[in-house]
């Protein structure tokens, strides 16, 4: 750990952790708030597709009611706030490197409404995105108001985004983790402080309203036999190639979206949330964030004969989601996937090698940690995560050798780290838009010297 700048003095190091503690009480709140309002647009969700299947065309309702709400979360975006698209974590990081400027106060109402309506709407994306930049939005902002904190800023906006984490998972560890292995890519005294007492402050406030209880209900499960470590490799090098097809995938979305970015502001949207209505006329089950669908699989009421329709639409409905330009994460969605390539491997050898593999759950618990591991190359921040939210500490070293099959394929197949990829093109965009605005100003002025 660096000891740079402990010259702070009393005064400063008060002044930092108190604001910490509010930056972590904010987040924590409007966390807590986001998750709740979610459940309730699930409900709605499921109970307007129940409602509609009355109706003799009750289809096209269900495509309507998605594709609007999509559409509008689209439009929030676009017209209010462009920075709050998609995950803000690459733009977070943009931030802290100095390639962006810190996201506005607009940033904050939008992320949650057009979270809250995309999701919430059946978009396959993840609570832990919008959470995350409300958190580092929110630490900026105050650290600008507060004169004795203003250099500290972004100690606050690092600490706002893994409080932001910590809240979405119930996950305080794996939340300051995040910070240091994925936002900030280094270890600072101040950083430390400031992050742990905002994720502290975040997750007490949420489990306050919530309970202490993990995401999901997890029987106990007995530490992984030796001879079955060779079977958790296997799993992790194929989590490691689907993990780099699907990073391909949310690129290859994001080129097709760009090619009709000039249709009116929540066109996209609206075209993705009324193909989200179709599948969930269809097969409810499969569409939003997808924390039922892996709480199934760790429960093992999971139906393997399902598995492959319903990875596949999953694989598919990520990226698509990503791509529609409204606010949402990518986190929740690769667990769901991970549960589901780890079950799978799991029964596969519980079939072949019965005495190695005792239980399938303990199989997608680590592949969970392992897809993670390959589209985010987060590995340690990957373990203690899903550690935290199945309360699943056990299966450290099973998790450990699947993450690190998955990181060496991803390394092999130059599979470059999801956000990296997010945030180089978000600075590409900012510069080129930059670029057209300072031509169309020197257009104007010559015209205006003429």
């Amino acid at each position: 750990m660096q000891e740079e700048q402990l010259d702070l003095g009393i005064a400063g190091w008060s002044w930092l952790i108190a604001c910490a503690a509010l930056v972590g009480l904010f987040i924590g709140a409007l966390g807590t708030a986001f998750r709740v309002c979610l459940r309730l647009g699930d409900h709605a969700r499921d109970g307007l597709v129940a409602f509609a299947h009355d109706l003799p065309l009750g289809w096209m309702l269900v495509c309507g009611a998605l594709g609007v709400a999509a559409g509008i979360a689209a439009w929030l975006v676009r017209r209010y706030a462009p920075l709050a698209s998609g995950s803000g974590i690459p733009h977070v990081v943009a931030v802290l490197l100095g390639e962006m400027s810190p996201a506005p106060a607009s940033v904050i109402p939008v992320k949650f409404l057009g979270g809250l309506l995309a999701i919430g709407g059946g978009l396959a994306l993840g609570r832990e995105g919008p959470t995350v930049q409300m958190g580092a939005t929110f630490g900026s902002l105050l650290a600008a108001r507060v004169r004795p904190v203003r250099d500290q800023w972004p100690a606050l906006l690092a600490a706002g985004a893994g409080a932001g984490l910590a809240t979405a998972f119930n996950a305080p560890l794996g939340g300051m983790l995040f910070v240091f292995e994925e936002i900030l890519r280094r270890f600072e005294t101040r950083t430390v402080l400031a992050t742990a007492t905002a994720c502290i402050a975040a997750v007490a406030v949420e489990r306050a309203f919530l309970g202490a209880e993990h995401d999901f209900v997890v029987a106990a499960l007995a530490p992984a036999s030796i001879s079955s470590l060779g079977l958790y490799l296997v799993m992790g090098i194929v989590a490691g190639g689907l993990g780099a097809l699907y990073n391909r995938g949310i690129v290859g979305f994001l080129r097709v979206a760009e090619r009709v970015a000039r249709w009116p502001a929540g066109a996209t949207g609206i075209c993705v949330g009324a193909a989200v209505g179709v599948l969930a006329w269809l097969l409810p089950n499969v569409v939003g964030g997808g924390d039922d669908l892996t709480q199934q699989i760790l429960a093992g009421r999971a139906a393997i004969t399902a598995l492959p329709l319903i990875f596949g639409i999953r694989f598919v409905l990520g990226p698509l989601s990503y791509a529609a330009g409204t606010p949402g994460g990518l986190f929740a969605p690769l667990l769901v996937l991970g549960a589901q390539i780890g079950f799978g491997c799991g029964v596969l050898g519980q079939h072949w090698f019965p005495e190695a593999v005792p239980s399938t759950v303990a199989f997608a618990i680590a592949g969970m940690a392992a897809f993670f591991t390959a589209t985010v190359r987060s590995k340690l921040t990957g373990i203690l995560l899903v550690s935290e939210m199945t309360g699943s500490f056990s299966l450290a070293l099973p998790m450990l050798v699947a993450s690190t099959g998955a990181y060496a394929v991803s390394v092999l197949l130059r599979n470059a780290p999801i956000y990296d990829t997010l945030r180089e093109r978000q600075v590409a965009r900012a510069r080129l838009s930059e670029e057209a605005a300072s031509t169309a100003r020197r257009a104007t002025s010559l015209g205006i010297d003429r």
